[in-house]
């Protein structure tokens, strides 16, 4: 086993590329894990065309992939956790930098390091993990569903639950109904809201969303869209609208269904300026808009626990399971929305 198959980007020429390289070694308080699943996520398809650049690179060459759950294969040295091979893991999509001075003084990383991204991550048949990003997963939660937790189900997660603070009987609306907005319907659903707005310019995205607990599911170009909110939440607006879409027009249009005190909630990305045209109702009506990005450490623990003890079914998540050697197609029927996939699955 001295080399493995690896999906890597290549950041000077810009390509991608399927290759073999070197099987990494894990250092001190590292472990290597055997890759079992890996999830495909546009944050992957905007790295690799150029919208997402990393911010911490440390060579030419990443592997790619933030989503990834196997087993440990070989344990490096000074490790603290009593952590064994063989367990079941899943990893967390980020990691600290332990070099500024926030995590010095143990406060939170303002220069949080992505995997798959700044550094390697999961795209291959082993990877390396540091030990406090790894997360144990019961027997009972499938590698598949695992692996999309530390982003595409986390960062709805913490956008409803600590971003938003979404409370029972709340209105909730979520604008882009594909990986990351799904995940967000099914949130808002865990829990309590009430009425939740699934917005989507696609027929398929809308049905989805009503399966995964949408009350209701409008098309964004509907000339009457305002007035299905209105009449949905009699009157009042909505009380949280997320953009999972990160499209300037979804913001516009977000922005102007809140009620009273109504917070947009920034979940999607974009390079594109933000821009919110309303005039005097966005003061008067105290509106607010807060950015949000990914997960927090404790949102993978606890959708663990939400998955493995029957709270949250994520196998519909699961649109297909690819070979890892046809990565490029993976990213293509991403990038195309070839079936209108919500996660595909490498599997080296």
């Amino acid at each position: 086993m001295d080399t493995m198959l690896a999906g890597r980007f290549h950041l000077d020429s810009r390509k991608f590329l399927v290759e073999e390289v070197p099987v990494p070694v894990p250092g001190p308080g590292e472990v290597l894990v055997e890759v079992k699943a890996a999830g495909v996520c546009l944050s992957d398809v905007h790295l690799i065309d150029g919208t997402l650049p990393p911010l911490f690179a440390t060579s030419d060459a990443v592997t790619v992939g933030h989503e990834v759950s196997g087993v440990i294969h070989t344990l490096g040295p000074g490790l603290k956790r009593g952590l064994t091979v063989g367990t079941r893991v899943t990893l967390e999509a980020g990691q600290s930098c332990e070099q500024c001075d926030d995590c010095a003084r143990r406060r939170p990383c303002t220069q949080v390091r992505t995997r798959g991204i700044d550094y390697d991550g999961g795209w291959a048949q082993y990877t390396i993990a540091r030990e406090d990003t790894l997360i144990p997963i019961p027997d009972n939660l499938p590698f598949d569903q695992a692996s999309i937790i530390p982003d595409a189900v986390s960062t709805s997660y913490a956008a409803v639950v600590a971003t938003a603070g979404v409370r029972p009987a709340q209105a909730v609306g979520v604008w882009g109904v594909g990986g990351v907005g799904a995940h967000n319907v099914r949130v808002a659903r865990l829990v309590g809201a009430a009425p939740i707005i699934a917005v989507d310019p696609l027929p398929g995205a809308r049905e989805r969303a009503l399966d995964f607990g949408a009350d209701i599911a409008l098309d964004p170009a509907a000339d009457d869209f305002a007035d299905q909110v209105r009449a949905a939440t009699a009157g009042r607006g909505l009380d949280f609208a997320f953009d999972c879409a990160g499209v300037p027009a979804v913001r516009e249009q977000a922005a102007a269904v809140l009620g009273l005190n109504g917070d947009l909630i920034l979940v999607g990305i974009t390079p594109k300026p933000l821009t919110i045209s309303e005039g005097l109702t966005f003061n008067y009506m105290r509106k607010q808009v807060h950015g949000h990005y990914g997960g927090f450490p404790e949102s993978v623990s606890e959708l663990v626990r939400l998955a493995s003890n029957g709270r949250l079914d994520l196998a519909p998540s699961i649109t297909d399971h690819i070979p890892l050697a046809d990565a490029p197609e993976a990213i293509h029927r991403l990038e195309h929305k070839i079936g209108d996939p919500i996660r595909l699955i490498l599997v080296p």
